[in-house]
This record gives structure tokens, sequence and C-alpha cells, in this order.
């Protein structure tokens, strides 16, 4: 009797405990989140790391967005890695895991988690869309096809899509194919630039 009334006192400190370190930490995020309002990054910080946790997810992925905004690439990759440790599956932290990374011209690295990214969810239009403009860009222009496809596929009538699958279309010969989808982003958004430059390319 005795061993369980020492047991339940055990768990129900640990409750209390648990109980304020939430308090502590959603605390610590209302703090942060004001001082980042009024553009004060640096407290910002320093209350998150005030109620740090090495195992919080959210703290982790909090901090790489905060060292981002404070341009300080290396903090910022080294949370969010941290939180995409936890949390392998996350989305969230590697898209922003993204940002230092391209800041600081890793370009391969940033591939790469957009190849991750794809691997968990396939259809996800924002990773298809941001790897094949860095395919288009680096003049890949069969990759970038295959991935402006898959985008407009899903969102057929999305503009940014039919354009840059427009112009895929365009450097990989698929001239029919190019001028049709060149129309329909005209139809989306009539007098745009790019799509009659492509045009003229096409007469």
């Amino acid at each position: 009797m005795k061993y369980i009334f020492l047991l339940t006192l055990l768990i129900f400190t640990s409750m209390q405990v648990q109980a304020q370190d939430v308090k502590k930490i959603q605390t610590a995020f209302k703090n942060s989140y004001t001082f980042e309002n009024d553009n004060n990054i640096e407290n910002s910080i320093r209350v998150l790391k005030d109620a740090y946790l090495d195992d919080s997810y959210e703290i982790n992925l909090r901090l790489g967005w905060l060292y981002y905004q404070h341009s300080d690439f290396n903090e910022s990759e080294k949370y969010y890695t941290k939180a995409i440790k936890i949390l392998p599956y996350s989305e969230e932290a590697k898209f922003g895991l993204i940002l230092p990374k391209a800041a600081t011209g890793k370009w391969d690295a940033v591939i790469d988690i957009y190849k991750q990214i794809l691997i968990i969810s396939p259809n996800n239009t924002v990773a298809n869309y941001q790897l094949g403009l860095i395919f288009y860009n680096k003049k890949m222009f069969s990759d970038a096809y295959v991935l402006f496809e898959k985008v407009v596929n899903l969102y057929p009538f999305d503009f940014d899509g039919l354009l840059m699958y427009a112009w895929s279309s365009l450097k990989i010969g698929k001239t029919k194919e190019a001028r049709i989808l060149f129309n329909k982003a005209l139809m989306n958004t009539p007098n745009n630039a790019s799509a009659l430059e492509g045009l003229a390319i096409l007469k």
C-alpha cells in the first residue's frame, strides 16, 4: 500500500512538473512572438532559449526560423536539423531547412531536401514546383518538365505551373504543347509578358 502511495505521488508530482513546463514554454512562445513582431529578433530568440528543451520539436523549429530571420544561417540549420531528427517525416521542418541552405548557396543540399519531401509526399506541389525551378535554372529542362507536368496535372489552371510547364515544353522541343500552355496561362493572367514572349518565339 505504501508503494502504491509513493508511486501515485511520483506520478502526480511528474504531472505537476510537466504542467509547469508547458506553461513556461507557452509563455516563452508568447513573448517570442511579441518580440518578433517588434523586430527584436535577439530577444525573441533569448526567451525561447531560456525555456529550451533539447527534445522539443516546436522550440527547435521556431529557433530555426528565428536564426534564419537573424541571418545566422549556421544556427538556423542546426535547429532545423534537430527538429527533423525529432520528427523525421516533418515536411515543415524540411521546408524550413531549405531556407538557410538556399541562403548560403548549398543548392545540392536544397535539391536533396526537396527530393526527401517528394519521397514522403510525391504530390506536394510546392516541392515539385520549386525543384522544377531549380532544374530549369540549371538548364535541366527534361527534369523540370516532368515536375511542372505534375504540378499542372494537380492544379490545371495554376498560372505559375502553366507558365513554367510551357517554357519547359518549349525548351525540349514540344512546341505544340508549349503554344497551348502559353495560351492557357494568358487566360489566367492576360497580357503576361513572359507568356507573350514565349508565344512570340513560337511564331
